[in-house]
């Protein structure tokens, strides 16, 4: 296991999440949770619904079954039938700066949405990432929580509800490794709010939105069948990670990255780590049984059995067959969604770049 030692804002070498170089042994599993009990996607069935996207990131299910796709770089939100075709614009978020890895993130819909008709965003702005909500009909959107530190690497921004009812987001470190050890700080953070963007009632500490803490990069939220929490997480040079969340946990970066020496369990190790050549994981979702782990850099699928308290031997699925893959979802009919992100830079493009695929349930 490899275990790291930074202090303060020092500069991360290989900072940029899914280029680092690494050299590691083959994935580690160790034990999990049970997740839910539906049909598992056919991933040798795969569905080209929609093409010519602009780095898709952001991908939320409305309850009619369509779904809403943000585009990091031009800020643009697309709304796309369940059965594919042309996605059709529905929204621009204003005030979008994107920048590297910055820019239209994460969304999400709310809970209620039939009644209160909310999608919120996960942005990066001219001086920081906040989150965001509106009404796609038009009008300003509403700051719910501000304050995330930016930067060109590490803003994290995936955003998802809870079974809880609340709003959880994936925050990364913006470059200073201090922030993640920070509790006063909401970066390198996984933060729980309300829908209203106050600190959850029950969080860890009162008052603070922080539901866990010494995290890098997070981009990837998924609950269980028994509503545990699921993150993946980007490593330096060595290892990625899938953390088993667990309120008030500290993960470890910057003194460790990927498993080691807890430090009198101080620090939680991760259930899963990869050599950061083989993943950059980003979105993850479960299903069937199943959690599904997008890896950019890795340009495959992962997928993770999931048994009680433990996680069988990780699989690699669709290597190198679509590139880079950002964000995995579960529609509501149990198909499962994927995007991919050639263009964004780092990629090498293929014809149709970039693509939604589905996976239909079996």
């Amino acid at each position: 296991m490899t275990v790291l030692l930074a202090t303060g804002a020092a500069a991360c070498s290989g900072s940029v999440d899914d280029d680092d170089d690494g050299s590691a042994p083959s994935p580690i599993a160790t034990s999990t949770a049970s997740s839910s009990p539906s049909a598992a996607p056919d991933l040798r069935a795969a569905e080209d619904i929609a093409r010519g996207l602009d780095v898709p990131w952001g991908l939320a299910f409305l309850p009619d079954g369509s779904a809403l796709i943000a585009e990091r770089d031009t800020g643009r939100i697309l709304r796309l039938t369940a059965g594919g075709g042309q996605p059709q614009d529905v929204y621009k978020v204003p005030g979008v700066a994107a920048a590297g890895e910055g820019g239209l993130l994460g969304l999400a819909v709310s809970p209620d949405y039939t009644s209160d008709n909310l999608v919120y965003a996960y942005v990066t702005a001219e001086d920081d990432n906040r989150i965001v909500r509106f009404r796609l009909d038009g009008g300003q959107p509403a700051v719910v929580f501000d304050g995330i530190a930016k930067a060109t690497y590490h803003n994290g921004g995936r955003i998802a509800f809870g079974p809880d009812g609340m709003l959880y987001a994936g925050t990364g470190d913006a470059g200073n490794t201090s922030r993640a050890q920070d509790p006063a700080s909401p970066n390198g953070k996984i933060l729980r709010l309300t829908p209203d963007g106050d600190a959850a009632p029950g969080n860890p500490t009162a008052d603070s939105p922080v539901y866990s803490l010494g995290h890098r990069n997070v981009q990837g939220l998924a609950w269980d069948a028994d509503g545990r929490l699921f993150a993946t997480e980007f490593g330096q040079n060595q290892l990625d990670e899938v953390n088993l969340i667990q309120p008030g946990h500290n993960y470890g970066w910057p003194v460790v990255e990927g498993a080691g020496d807890t430090l009198a369990g101080r620090y939680t190790n991760p259930l899963v780590t990869w050599p950061v050549r083989d993943a950059s994981p980003s979105g993850i979702a479960i299903t069937g049984g199943t959690a599904y782990v997008a890896a950019l850099r890795g340009e495959r699928l992962w997928t993770l059995p999931l048994h009680g308290d433990t996680v069988g031997t990780p699989s690699a699925q669709l290597t190198g067959q679509y590139g880079r893959l950002r964000t995995v979802q579960v529609a509501p009919d149990g198909a499962l969604w994927v995007t991919t992100s050639n263009t964004d830079g780092r990629g090498d493009v293929r014809d149709g770049d970039d693509r939604i695929l589905r996976f239909p349930a079996r």
